[in-house]
């Protein structure tokens, strides 16, 4: 057991270690255009509100996505369903893949405000940047969703120690 707050704070290892036996939901954030386009899975996003309608994820500040986040203004979000475990190992960048080439070997929409979403994800949201708010390496990432698509019945996929994980309806 560690100390009072500010003292004897437990390593950056154990942490992360005793995060991985918390279940994450697994989503990818989609941003950019073109040749300008990339994206990121998350695990820990959550809604903020439904009046309006708000998400909040955080996004490492040193992430490929992080700072077109903040030029574009507006992300796509797509939960993935069971059957979506290749998807969330492009967009976490397995095998060096970056960039435009997370994209390859699904289907994707356009989305009102020109982000791009999982065409057939269990749920797809688009957003914009409503705040970035930043805390030690990450930016807490506040999205206003502007418009929801909705594709039930394909189960979940989660992540769980280390590991992605299907869950079937």
């Amino acid at each position: 057991m560690t100390g009072p707050v500010g003292t004897d704070l437990p390593p950056a290892r154990e942490f992360r270690d005793a995060m991985r036996n918390f279940v994450g939901n697994v989503s990818v954030l989609t941003v950019g255009k073109g040749d300008e386009r990339s994206g990121l899975v998350v695990t820990s996003a959550i809604s903020l509100s439904a009046e309006p309608p708000q998400l909040l994820a955080c996004v490492n500040r040193s992430s490929s996505s992080w700072p077109l986040l903040q030029r574009y203004g507006c992300f796509g979000w797509s939960v993935l369903g069971a059957g979506h475990q290749a998807v969330a190992e492009r967009f976490t960048g397995f095998g060096g893949i970056k960039g435009p080439d997370r994209y390859a070997g699904a289907s994707w929409v356009t989305a009102q405000t020109g982000a791009m979403l999982l065409e057939d994800a269990v749920i797809g949201m688009d957003c914009t940047v409503e705040e970035m708010i930043d805390r030690a390496t990450h930016s807490i990432l506040i999205g206003r969703v502007q418009a929801i698509r909705t594709h039930p019945g394909q189960g979940g996929l989660v992540y769980w120690k280390g590991a992605y994980r299907a869950m079937q309806d």
